[in-house]
């Protein structure tokens, strides 16, 4: 797309990972250091935007639980008038834009302005804090997928147990097929918990809880099931944080024992 004047106006929407600058990808920082102007959520190395170019402006509109600096509308509007008016815009979003980033709505916004628009693939948390943590989402004889769903409601808003788990989240846990990953759920954790008992999940499934993934602080915080939202409570989990529900996130997984040959194995694999 090109205004009048010459300017080609583009948007891309770069995913900035989980939170540690030094996982952000090539490609990211290639289209960064390209932008005019840099559209950034709050969970974003602050190290990224320290390093970018004077010249390129940075437009905070971070999202806090409970608090957007600007509705999605008014962001997809802003976006698209930047690159109609020949602005090359990056729009920096944490983990992925496509994993409850609502990038795919962005997306929409720019075809239907007929503004050219391209994605860049971000690491994200519900990969990155397990893996960070020790906790495979699969593991060779202890499950072989997961499933991750969001907090939120669909109306995007804190959500409940009931609101959060469909029966196929549940199914997961109940029947221990699949590892559930829950982003953004600190404060849906109480009613998680709850609806997963209620359904016949083991009291003793473990849990892990991965805080600030990636960064020098993270935390993880290991549990029983039926123990997990009061713990959470005791040693004050705060968002952003990855819940881990499931077999692989006992602690012992992982642990190297010897057999009766002398050779070294992995449990469970």
């Amino acid at each position: 797309m090109t205004t009048p004047g010459g300017a080609t106006g583009r948007v891309t929407l770069v995913g900035a990972g989980p939170g540690a600058a030094d996982l952000l990808t090539y490609r990211a920082w290639r289209a960064l250091t390209t932008a005019d102007v840099v559209v950034t959520d709050r969970l974003v190395p602050r190290e990224v935007l320290d390093d970018l170019d004077p010249r390129v402006e940075v437009v905070d509109v971070g999202k806090t639980p409970g608090r957007h600096t600007l509705p999605q509308g008014e962001i997809d509007a802003l976006i698209v008038a930047r690159a109609l008016a020949g602005q090359r815009v990056v729009r920096l979003k944490g983990g992925d834009p496509f994993v409850f980033g609502r990038g795919g709505e962005e997306v929409a916004a720019c075809r239907a302005a007929g503004v050219p628009v391209d994605v860049v693939p971000g690491v994200s948390s519900a990969l990155a804090a397990p893996a960070l943590a020790g906790v495979p989402l699969t593991h060779r004889g202890t499950t072989t997928a997961f499933h991750v769903v969001t907090g939120h409601t669909r109306e995007g808003v804190l959500g409940d147990g009931a609101d959060v788990l469909d029966d196929v989240s549940v199914a997961c846990v109940t029947s221990r097929a699949a590892t559930l990953v829950v982003l953004m759920g600190v404060a849906a954790l109480p009613g998680i918990v709850a609806r997963l008992l209620d359904a016949g999940a083991a009291p003793g499934t473990p849990v892990a809880i991965v805080e600030r993934g990636s960064l020098p602080d993270q935390r993880v915080t290991r549990v029983a099931l039926d123990l997990a939202a009061k713990r959470a409570e005791e040693v004050g989990v705060r968002a952003p944080a990855v819940v881990v529900i499931g077999d692989v996130a006992d602690e012992q997984l992982l642990e190297v024992v010897g057999d009766a040959g002398g050779a070294a194995g992995r449990a469970g694999g």
